[in-house]
């Protein structure tokens, strides 16, 4: 297949000419699409219904511990849900606190706590001239929400394939001492679905911040999110190497059901060193008395143990992989030569990254939106919505059924190549 910049003015122009009757006739069928966000399909949801059956009336709904769970108390968890939490997230049961059902509600309370009250005794940021963070871009536009919502500056740190660029990570973090704090998505990255290297993880280890109250917000949102069986990334554990290298407090790490279980409804935990726990857990005394341990104990009943889990994670699998490969295969077959655009395939998570032209991502978008298709809105996966290339774009197949998405596919490469072939023409 011919690359669009090597055609010529007149085969661009026949080839538009063809490409805009295509989309007139899916126009017009009225198509009402959602590639938005990265929600889990009703087949999915369905896999946890059971869930709703082990608890009832007649339910022993005291813990491991004997502490009933339909009442007060237990501030950082029952035992036994902070095993289960603990297992997935690869951290000691006694590193671990158990919350409500958010992890993104953690990270904002973690952030919030520290502008308010400061990180373990430090001058709280609200007191601070300036407050800095880090952002790997292109990366998760909520993580980005929060931040500009407490008015803390933002600075972008290029993605690689191995993770975010580490020599401009440790020239910031090491020699300025505004910069608080960095967002991390480290297995199957949202929206790339990169995992960071095992030497990139050791380096993270090895930051000395200018500020001592610098910590690494590593949101595994995705670490039991495979794919395939047979191809599945690994992650080194960042809370042991952090450890390891002297630096046992500069990391939180989180996690939540949300994608295991219900969104709505899931449980979610903080992992991080003890004098953290303990710090945090003094604040969180003055928000509740404790979460909801009747659902933790749900959780627990259900999926049992990791293995449980893991079982679990093999039926969302079984059909998140069909519609990942529907996308993927589309992008190859119809823009494979064309070189009007990049993807990453994913191992796992629930996004594929997709780099058009520069200067034609809000364009795809809209054109996209014409023909009844809704995406994430382009620079959406950098700070302030604002991508310098105008280029990223994120791609969410988890929630159509696989008959919208190949729809959807279909009128995304559509919209690619229209906007492409304008934007070509303009340098002709």
């Amino acid at each position: 297949m011919t690359a669009y910049k090597d055609r010529s003015r007149e085969e661009l122009l026949q080839e538009k000419s063809v490409l805009e009757e295509k989309f007139k006739e899916v126009k017009a069928k009225g198509l009402k699409l959602d590639m938005s966000r990265g929600k889990p399909s009703a087949a999915q949801l369905d896999l946890a219904m059971g869930m709703m059956d082990v608890l009832n009336s007649e339910t022993d709904l005291k813990c491991s511990e004997g502490v009933d769970c339909r009442n007060y108390g237990v501030l950082d968890g029952i035992r036994e849900a902070k095993e289960l939490l603990a297992d997935m997230t690869e951290v000691s049961p006694d590193n671990i606190i158990i919350y409500g059902n958010s992890s993104l509600n953690i990270m904002y309370d973690t952030v919030s706590r520290s502008m308010t009250h400061g990180v373990m005794g430090s001058t709280p940021w609200c007191k601070l001239e300036k407050v800095k963070f880090l952002c790997p871009v292109p990366g998760y536009d909520r993580h980005f929400t929060i931040t500009e919502h407490f008015g803390i500056e933002m600075i972008n740190i290029p993605m690689t394939p191995d993770g975010p660029d580490m020599d401009l990570v440790e020239k910031y973090v090491n020699n300025d001492p505004a910069v608080k704090g960095i967002w991390c998505v480290p297995k199957y990255s949202n929206p790339q679905g990169s995992t960071y290297s095992d030497e990139t993880v050791r380096r993270f280890a090895r930051l000395n911040p200018a500020a001592e109250d610098f910590r690494i917000y590593w949101d595994n949102a995705y670490g039991i999110h495979h794919l395939y069986d047979d191809k599945q990334d690994n992650l080194v554990e960042i809370l042991m190497e952090c450890k390891k290298e002297g630096h046992p407090d500069m990391v939180y790490k989180f996690c939540s059901t949300s994608k295991v279980s219900f969104p709505g409804s899931g449980v979610a935990a903080i992992g991080t060193s003890k004098a953290n726990l303990e710090y945090i857990k003094k604040q969180m005394a003055m928000q509740t008395i404790g979460h909801d341990k009747l659902n933790q104990l749900r959780h627990v009943r259900f999926f049992k143990d990791i293995h449980g889990m893991v079982q679990h994670m093999r039926k969302h699998a079984e059909i998140l992989r069909p519609k990942f490969e529907t996308v993927l295969n589309c992008l190859k077959h119809e823009l494979g030569g064309l070189e009007i655009g990049n993807w990453i395939e994913p191992r796992g998570g629930y996004f594929i990254s997709f780099d058009a032209l520069p200067g034609c991502a809000k364009d795809i978008v809209a054109k996209a939106k014409e023909a009844g298709l809704v995406m994430t809105g382009a620079g959406a996966t950098f700070p302030y919505g604002k991508d310098p290339q105008d280029s990223n774009i994120r791609i969410a197949p988890s929630y159509p059924t696989p008959e919208e998405l190949a729809i959807a596919t279909d009128i995304f490469v559509l919209s690619v190549k229209l906007v492409s072939i304008d934007k070509i023409l303009e340098n002709k």
